[in-house]
């Protein structure tokens, strides 16, 4: 089952307001509104995407306190499938504001108002970002304690450069939080049927965490015809190669419903999850700070040199519910030389064991390269237009067992001196 009855009528009360799918000719909310979300198969289909029930016991307790009419904070932080990439409007119809709905529908007296929504998905980039942006991004600054974190990563993380290092630690960074939280992985899929599932969820096996797959619910049946048991073709879940449409995001809010339902019709475990064990893949990210010019002088000695400016031209995200966008990483640091001035470099002089480096990513041809050394040593090449749009780039520069003192040096490559380059900020364990 998906759930009580009331969740899906909930969601049927908000049918049909998805934009044209343009290449395609066939509209989106077409799809939508004519799919049977109540046949065996489909009510199969997303059975099939409970990867891992978990252990029960926190988000059993979030549960209780919804239905209690206590306050319940539900946070999401993943890459552009959780920002809502693909659905129309992007506030409303994404998977993480479903899925949001379909916990009040299915929990929370009266009008719901007591749940909490905090959404945190940024285009392009994965945990080696998501690690360094939590605090900000999800705990606000300490001014927000979440009761259940779900966790969406697993078609980003081709560029972890730490392979599932920052992935764990970014999980135990949530599940170790003095409030306990229930965290759950989802594990979205690409219309090519890939996904890095097979690296992280040992991870959730590791820590008995809940675990959703889309990848375990739709690939065996996209292969199929209708006669054979297909219930959904990619043309009808895929608004591009990367992200859902609106049935694609509501087969997924309807996933994470399953989910909920059967913690709910489930006995108590008796213990919470064990944390004492060690690591499965990494930990060594787990208390990463972010750094910027917010906060620079109080954590490190820095010299601007030419990186004076603060860049505003930055990638956005609607956050939360807004219906408007928020710049990343405002506090940031640009280069930009004057003329007939020289092209000084940026100096980080900082105490730690690991630094990641976050620049701004762009299509402009006013971007250039930059050499970025480490103790005086040539370490790495940042290219501004690796991927050639405006978005977060994390780069690994340091990364060692103990705290000693580093020098950062970041300067512009010889043929780049009158070009920009965007520090947006650094991700350091002390």
């Amino acid at each position: 089952m998906l759930g009580d009855a009331g969740d899906v009528a909930e969601e049927d009360k908000h049918q049909g307001m998805s934009a044209p799918r343009d290449p395609v000719g066939v509209a989106e909310s077409t799809y939508e509104t004519e799919f049977d979300y109540h046949s065996p198969g489909y009510i199969e289909m997303i059975g099939r995407s409970l990867l891992n029930k978990g252990n029960n016991v926190r988000l059993k307790r979030a549960i209780e306190k919804a239905q209690q009419g206590e306050p319940v904070v539900m946070a999401y932080i993943g890459g552009s499938v959780t920002h809502g990439a693909g659905a129309k409007p992007i506030h409303l119809r994404s998977y993480a504001y479903r899925s949001y709905e379909r916990f009040k529908a299915m929990f929370a007296p009266s009008d719901g108002s007591s749940i909490h929504f905090v959404k945190s998905g940024v285009g392009g980039t994965p945990s080696e970002l998501g690690v360094v942006r939590y605090e900000r991004d999800v705990l606000r600054d300490g001014t927000i304690q979440p009761d259940i974190v779900i966790i969406e990563f697993a078609v980003n993380d081709a560029d972890d450069e730490t392979r599932g290092n920052c992935y764990e630690s970014l999980v135990l960074k949530a599940i170790s939080a003095d409030n306990k939280p229930a965290v759950i992985l989802l594990f979205s899929v690409f219309e090519n049927d890939w996904n890095l599932q097979d690296r992280l969820a040992p991870v959730g096996w590791h820590y008995d965490l809940p675990m959703v797959s889309m990848k375990d619910a739709l690939v065996e049946q996209f292969r199929k015809t209708k006669d054979e048991g297909n219930i959904v073709s990619k043309e009808q879940y895929f608004h591009d190669i990367y992200h859902p449409t609106n049935l694609g995001h509501r087969i997924m809010a309807d996933s994470l419903g399953h989910l909920f339902g059967a913690v709910n019709r489930s006995e108590l475990d008796q213990e919470d999850h064990d944390l004492s064990r060690s690591p499965l893949i990494g930990d060594d990210f787990v208390n990463v700070t972010l750094l910027d010019r917010k906060n620079a002088e109080l954590l490190a000695r820095i010299d601007t040199g030419c990186f004076r400016q603060t860049d505003t031209d930055l990638q956005m995200a609607e956050l939360d519910d807004h219906n408007y966008t928020t710049p990343l990483f405002p506090n940031n640091w640009m280069y930009a030389r004057g003329e007939m001035e020289e092209a000084k470099s940026f100096r980080l002089h900082l105490r730690c064991r690991r630094l990641i480096l976050i620049f701004k990513d762009s299509g402009s041809e006013e971007f250039g390269t930059a050499h970025i050394k480490v103790n005086g040593i040539l370490t790495k090449q940042a290219d501004p237009h690796e991927v050639n749009w405006t978005c977060c780039h994390a780069m690994l520069l340091i990364n060692e067992k103990h705290v000693r003192e580093h020098m950062v040096e970041i300067e512009m490559a010889e043929a780049h001196k009158d070009k920009r380059f965007t520090i947006l900020g650094f991700g350091y364990v002390g």
